[in-house]
């Protein structure tokens, strides 16, 4: 999860413990306590992108998983 005043020039993996680099974008909702317009996102690395995916995909929440991009 991103955290406010995160270092987003090099963000990590939102894995718990995990300090890896991210290179995946999950952005989700929970329908039951947020509003349409209401995005959160995790990041993840390539080794745990498929564990957060599964993790917000058994809970039936709306899901996109993008790679990220780097803005220079």
């Amino acid at each position: 999860m991103l955290g406010l005043g995160a270092d987003l020039t090099s963000p990590t993996c939102s894995r718990a413990g995990c300090r890896q680099n991210a290179t995946w974008r999950l952005d989700w909702r929970n329908p039951k306590i947020h509003e349409e317009g209401r995005v959160r996102t995790w990041l993840a690395c390539d080794e745990h992108v498929e564990y957060l995916r599964e993790f917000l995909g058994a809970r039936d929440f709306p899901l996109t998983v993008a790679a990220m991009t780097v803005n220079a």
